[in-house]
């Protein structure tokens, strides 16, 4: 039987590149839903090739351009954010990719677990808002999240066959970004145009401005934390600029596992798809004698404040992971347009987050409200530093 496979977000990086991994193994998923936010083009293009039975653009002012690009096809077009959620919980879905990017992630996957959905969870912002109520709805529902960012997978497959109480620690590789290295008054010079040029991945502009600012690693400590559930203390960051050591568990007898591999998307993405099946790729390969040297090092706290902070936000818990997120996607949206430089961005964060009410446990609800007051104060930061 073929997995049926709904994409949110199938326009972005992971979405096209897991419609590039569905279109290599035909006979074993079909694609029942894609959604876009407002690349209306692209999904058209995508629904033609792949003809789901539900299409969703988020931004109703496209939808009218959707349903007459795809009138002649047997395919249900539906817009606006509620939808996004109403087609992750379609009851002939066998499991949903969650490839939106930032906040606007949540709520379709909350949707998607509430009918016992599995996710392959790119989203990582979906646990790093609402970690512990997230997995406690999987849990319920029998639901199972599978992780498809590379470091998490890599996690996932070292901890196969392993004993939860022989967890020592787990070791998230970071590649350091363009800007690994730099001084303080070399950061204060770089352009959102420099940081978008990533050594080693190929990612959307938010996720690739994280990466340079090191706060995609700490948006990850806070995903490995829950998803693995593991004290904040027992996960570690090291710099490996290679990106070849996905990441690593280290056990209470002092072994080490690694996952290896090329910097390919794909893999991690073709992983959650076939789970508990390895599927056969034609991706390329990494060669050991290709390879001149893997190397490591410490991230430097110092100068890309943004991990240090995420460490903090996920020690205080409660709701602080969430503003933290929020004022990070505004500053980020901010960076990207020139407003702002780039060692402004941990300076708007921290003041949001001094700035905000904690709420110890806070509900759906509440993390919503987090979002838009934080996104808010952030807003603010940004005109006090004008």
């Amino acid at each position: 039987m073929k997995k049926k496979v709904a994409i949110l977000g199938s326009t972005g990086s992971i979405g096209t590149q897991s419609l590039e991994v569905i279109q290599q193994h035909p006979d074993d998923f079909e694609v029942i839903a894609l959604t876009a936010g407002r690349n209306a083009d692209l999904l058209i293009e995508q629904a033609m090739r792949f003809l789901p039975r539900h299409v969703v653009i988020a931004d109703e002012s496209c939808y009218d351009m959707v349903q007459e690009a795809l009138a002649h096809f047997p395919i249900q077009i539906s817009a606006g954010i509620q939808a996004l959620s109403d087609v992750a919980a379609l009851p002939e879905t066998d499991i949903v990719i969650a490839a939106m990017v930032g906040f606007a992630g949540l709520l379709p996957v909350y949707a998607a677990l509430k009918n016992g959905k599995n996710i392959a969870l790119a989203n990582k912002e979906t646990l790093v808002i609402a970690g512990a109520l997230i997995t406690a709805l999987a849990r319920e529902k029998g639901a199972h999240i599978l992780p498809v960012d590379s470091e998490h997978s890599a996690i996932f497959q070292c901890l196969s066959g392993e004993e939860p109480g022989s967890v020592e620690k787990l070791i998230l590789t970071a590649s350091g970004g363009p800007f690994r290295g730099m001084t303080h008054d070399q950061l204060a010079k770089v352009t959102s145009r420099e940081a978008l040029k990533h050594p080693n991945w190929c990612m959307g502009n938010k996720v690739t401005i994280d990466s340079a600012s090191l706060m995609n690693k700490g948006l990850e400590v806070i995903e490995a934390r829950w998803l693995f559930q593991i004290n904040p203390s027992d996960i570690e960051v090291v710099v490996h600029p290679q990106s070849i050591i996905h990441s690593m568990v280290q056990f209470t007898d002092g072994s080490i596992k690694a996952q290896m591999g090329l910097p390919d998307m794909r893999t991690p993405i073709q992983y959650a798809l076939g789970y508990p099946n390895r599927l056969i790729s034609t991706f390329s390969r990494f060669s050991f004698t290709d390879c001149r040297e893997l190397t490591f090092e410490k991230p430097d706290f110092a100068n890309f404040r943004n991990l240090a902070l995420a460490y903090e936000a996920l020690r205080m818990g409660g709701n602080m992971p969430c503003i933290m997120n929020a004022a990070n996607e505004v500053v980020v949206g901010a960076f990207l347009c020139d407003r702002i430089q780039f060692l402004d961005m941990p300076c708007v964060i921290e003041d949001t987050m001094r700035k905000s009410a904690f709420i110890a446990n806070p509900s759906l609800q509440d993390f919503q409200l987090c979002d838009q007051e934080a996104r808010a104060r952030a807003e603010g930061g940004l005109r006090g530093l004008g």
